[in-house]
This record gives structure tokens, sequence and C-alpha cells, in this order.
């Protein structure tokens, strides 16, 4: 799963700092509350807080999403989720926990924590598990954990959000979606997934779908963009257009939108008499600081000297004809 949405490089370690938005803080611990601009998108929060007397937080849990706890950082708490006594001492850095809609939880943090909620809606544990057993699934899909968990991969993967949030914001919703999606299949996976199960291969990508998907990209290219509207574009889940896109493409859908999105700011560099903060804002940049910084990386200049170059290039042609 990691391998088909985030890639690895070839000594199999996450390849981090690839485009994760601003996670923004939790203002109330495991309450997303106004954070949650759609409930039918997963929602990733950051709850981060030093701590010098003892602080007591509860939660009476979301009403319809289940809450993902990966923690980033070794503290001392007294946890307890649905009544039962879950920690009491030191918490490790890399452990998880699932609670489920309306679980009561309550902590009290004696040292200074850190800690992503990701919150998953019902409709995206039934999508993945759809695309991973092949057929729907009959009622709701119910995780949770009475103890902690301690999954490399999903400690991997929240690793990856957490120390990838401060570059490429453009590109943030596509990255994290990718992540919070497989993490939420990895879940499903492990609570669905009978003993012995052969691999359901990936399929291909119809020439059709593709291009679909490639003229909403440039449509849309200055507006912000997730791996859900990538894949309503060309009529599949997300967790099977991401696969079926980087066969395709040989690329990941958050590094074609950044390819796309250079290489519009490119012809708008030399076909127009935009600003570079103009042209930074019509590809989808938050900044123009932004754009010089990606820009650079990807093709060796900033955009300034890049445009210059080819406009001098350009009047020695004509010089020279």
């Amino acid at each position: 799963m990691k391998n088909l949405l985030l890639g690895l490089h070839s000594d199999g370690e996450l390849r981090l700092g690839m485009a994760c938005p601003f996670i923004e803080p939790e203002l109330a611990w495991r309450q997303p509350g106004a954070h949650v601009r759609n409930v039918s998108d997963m929602t990733v929060l950051r709850w981060s807080k030093s701590v010098s007397v003892p602080l007591d937080v509860a939660s009476s849990g979301h009403e319809a999403m289940h809450c993902v706890a990966l923690n980033l950082k070794c503290t001392t708490v007294d946890f307890d989720c649905s009544s039962k006594p879950l920690v009491r001492g030191r918490l490790a850095a890399g452990i998880a926990h699932v609670s489920s809609p309306c679980s009561s939880a309550r902590a009290r943090f004696s040292e200074s924590c850190d800690v992503l909620h990701l919150y998953i809606p019902q409709g995206v544990l039934l999508e993945c598990y759809e695309d991973l057993f092949g057929r729907p699934h009959g009622g709701e899909i119910v995780i949770e954990s009475d103890q902690l968990l301690r999954d490399p991969t999903i400690d991997q993967l929240g690793r990856a959000m957490s120390v990838s949030q401060t570059s490429d914001l453009t590109l943030g919703r596509v990255f994290t979606d990718s992540v919070s999606l497989a993490i939420a299949s990895l879940l499903v996976s492990q609570r669905y997934a009978p003993p012995r199960r052969r691999p359901r291969k990936a399929g291909q990508l119809p020439k059709w779908r593709m291009t679909r998907v490639m003229e909403y990209v440039d449509a849309h290219i200055g507006e912000p963009i997730g791996l859900a509207d990538m894949a309503e574009s060309a009529g599949l889940t997300r967790m099977h257009f991401a696969a079926l896109f980087r066969e395709a493409s040989g690329l990941r859908p958050h590094e074609y939108l950044l390819r796309r999105r250079i290489e519009r700011a490119q012809s708008l560099l030399i076909g127009s008499q935009f600003n570079l903060l103009d042209v930074a804002i019509s590809c989808g940049f938050s900044s123009q600081a932004h754009f010089t910084t990606v820009f650079k990386r990807y093709v060796g200049e900033t955009p300034h000297a890049w445009r210059m170059s080819r406009f001098e290039a350009g009047l020695q042609s004509r010089i020279g004809s």
C-alpha cells in the first residue's frame, strides 16, 4: 500500500519532504469541530503541547468519525478510552491507537506531547473495503482497539506527514490524502482480511480516464486540488485511482500535479506579461516565495532568472536572423 501511494527509496525508506500541507493545530483534544470542512473527507490535526504541570483533557469522541492517534514523541500519560485504562506512565513514540465514533476518552499528560489525530469518516472506510475485497461491505465498519498498536508501517506514514508538513503547501492536500488513505486502508485490511487472500491486480487506467484527469488538472491548476478531486474526475475511488495513475503515468498524483503547475508557470513566464506573484497565484502556489523555492528546486533556476535567460536567448535569435 505505501509503495503505491507514497513510494520508497531504493533503500526502503519513505521519501519525505514531498509536498505536505500545513497540518492545523488541534484546538481541543480529540475534538475536530470546526476543523472538519467536509464530513466525507479525512481530517488530520496535530495536538502538541508543552507541559510543565499535569494537563487533564477529555473528549466524548466525534459522532461520525474514527480517530487514529499517532504518537510522535515519548511522553508520560495516563490514558483511558471507553472507560478502559490503556496507558499508565511512559508512552513511546510510534505507538498508535484507534477509537470508533462516540468513544469517550480522557488523559492526563505529565510531560510535553506531540500527537497526530487522523479522523476517518465511514465513507472512506467503506471505500477502502470495496477496493481491497472487490465487494461492498454489508453495514457499517467499526474499528476499535482495546490495546495500543505498534505497527511500523503506520509509524512511518505518520512520521511522513509530520516531517513533511512545511514543504510544498499547494500539493499538501494530495500528499496528506494519500498518506491518510494508506493508513485507513491498512486498518481495514488488518480488521477484515481473511487468513489467506489472493492479491487483487490493480489493472490499467483507460486512456479516456487519464485524459479526463489531465483536463481536470489543467482546468483547475490555480485552485487547491485533492486526491479525491482527481479520482472523481476519473470516476474512480481514491485508493484505486492512486494505484492505477502511477501505473499508467509513472508518477504519483502529487508529483504529476506539481509538474503541471511548473509547466504552466513556465508557459506564463515566457508568454505573458504577468509578474511573478501573478504567475504564482495563477498556478496554485501559496505565495511568490513558495513558488520561487519550488521552481528553483525543479528547474535549477529562480523564475526570474529562467525568464530572463529565455528572453535573452530569444533576443539573440532574432538578432542573428
